[in-house]
């Protein structure tokens, strides 16, 4: 969950090789290059991170995102995130005759589950060229053949010099781009959630295996290279959709092999029977006080979609005089922005000494409807906008905003809406969006909504919440005309609901 700001820099040349000059903080994730912006830490108020500069409140109503995250169990697989040793990332096989019982948690998985993984790989100390190579291995829990389908699926490198892999270095694109049939993207998570978005599938990755008992089948192989790479550090995400027509065990696995082949298969079994890569950042003990430590999260959760439909108390429809109104995405502990709302996703199962709920829902796609109505006597011209405000638990009568830019992301990535004015004022279908938003940024409207009086007009937002994002945002209804942004006063009534 790093989210310092990327800048590219241009190729230089080198008397031994040609190497690409990465930005010295990689959004995706070295914590341990820059702590304080981690997300995993408890991040500095923005306020304080921008001296001198005094936040502004916009006085509105903030409501908890109607809806709920669906059952379906996803494998989330990003602790370590910066991988320094080979063995189990995560393991949900039978610790029943392994010979590390405590690196597996025993979780069937059956039907339809996620798997979502991010991690860093920042090289060897005694050598340039190394790679660090990613598997995913399953096996069913029975005694015949398991038939895994791939749904969706997308994988992305940071940085790639092989045309042959996908990669997706950390542009500077503009705060709010919208999207031509070219798709826009700043890093592996922006990517990757844009391609899930799309329905595209990364043809790294198969649509399909047959698993046989008995034995651990391998469904990819990826490289995490960092060759021709200053300073040796790169970033993989990978997210997959599956389906299985029977139970079945999954694990991811890290080794060190060849530069430019993956290990030997038995390898990867090997692995499977030995012990945890090195985890990292011990989490705050939920209910602590005191600063909160949200460390990652290796464990298996219960949630993969939050669908929800906004509509006023006891109608059918959200009333348009109801803005400015806005709903939290991705609220969390001590991130509720006054709504008393949690979101994150709980966890079936996960390690000692790692995140004990998904902060972040990293992965989780959001899928949400709004059926607008004009229920006065005058037209009405209503703004959709996707903001990232100062991060705030208790109530504040509004939303709290930087007056001047701070330098930590919060979020990189793609968003879709359907419903929203175009030519003529008719609604529009299908547009997608990606932004770039910093700590406390008011964002620019993704688009208007022109109601006359008793008109009606149906809104549909969807996201999937990227790994280059820090929790919370918000989904916001604000009127055109209005300017609700004031200095924080001193008065700060509750928030409330429409």
């Amino acid at each position: 969950m790093t989210q310092p700001p990327m800048q590219s820099r241009p190729m230089t040349p080198h008397p031994l090789r040609r190497r690409i000059r990465l930005p010295l903080l990689l959004a995706a994730g070295s914590l341990l290059l820059c702590p304080a912006l981690s997300p995993a830490l408890a991040p500095a108020p923005a306020a304080a991170q921008q001296q001198g500069s005094e936040p502004l409140l916009r006085r509105q109503t903030v409501a908890p995102l109607p809806g709920a995250l669906d059952q379906v169990l996803m494998v989330n697989d990003n602790n370590p995130e910066l991988i320094r040793g080979p063995g189990i990332l995560i393991s949900t096989f039978s610790a029943a005759g392994r010979s590390v019982p405590e690196a597996h948690l025993d979780v069937a998985l059956d039907g339809r589950f996620d798997l979502f993984s991010h991690h860093v790989y920042a090289g060897r100390p005694e050598t340039l060229n190394s790679t660090l190579w990613l598997a995913v291995v399953a096996q069913p829990r029975g005694d015949r053949p398991v038939q895994l389908r791939l749904l969706e699926g997308s994988t992305s490198l940071s940085q790639s010099l092989d045309p042959a892999m996908a990669g997706a270095p950390f542009l500077p694109l503009p705060p709010l781009l919208a999207e031509s049939t070219t798709p826009a993207w700043a890093g592996p998570g922006s990517r990757v959630a844009s391609e899930l978005l799309r329905r595209d599938r990364s043809p790294e990755i198969p649509q399909a295996w047959t698993l046989e008992p008995g034995q651990p089948t391998t469904l990819v192989v990826l490289p995490l290279p960092v060759r021709g790479l200053d300073p040796l550090l790169n970033g993989r995400n990978l997210q997959l959709r599956l389906h299985s027509d029977g139970p079945v065990s999954l694990a991811t696995l890290a080794a060190f092999g060849p530069l430019d082949q993956p290990p030997a298969a038995d390898t990867w079994a090997a692995l499977l029977d030995g012990g945890l890569s090195p985890k990292e950042h011990e989490p705050t003990p939920r209910g602590a006080p005191g600063r909160m430590i949200y460390s990652r999260v290796s464990g298996v959760q219960v949630g993969s979609v939050w669908r929800g439909t906004i509509t006023s108390p006891g109608q059918a429809w959200l009333r348009a005089d109801a803005a400015p109104i806005s709903w939290p995405i991705a609220s969390l502990e001590r991130g509720r922005l006054g709504t008393e709302q949690v979101q994150t996703a709980e966890l079936k199962a996960f390690y000692p000494g790692t995140a004990w709920a998904a902060h972040g829902n990293y992965g989780v796609e959001y899928d949400l409807t709004i059926p607008l109505r004009n229920t006065g006597a005058e037209p009405v011209q209503l703004q959709l906008a996707f903001e990232s405000p100062i991060k705030t638990d208790p109530p504040l009568g509004g939303l709290r905003f930087n007056t001047t830019p701070v330098r930590s992301v919060m979020f990189r990535g793609p968003i879709e809406v359907a419903g929203l004015d175009g030519i003529g004022g008719r609604p529009a279908g299908r547009r997608r969006f990606h932004l770039v938003q910093r700590a406390g940024d008011q964002s620019e409207p993704l688009g208007t909504v022109s109601l006359a009086p008793g008109a009606t007009r149906n809104l549909r937002v969807r996201l999937i919440y990227p790994a280059d994002a820090t929790a919370p945002q918000v989904l916001s209804l604000l009127p055109v005309s209005a300017s609700t942004a004031v200095k924080q006063s001193a008065l700060q009534p509750a928030s409330s609901t429409p």
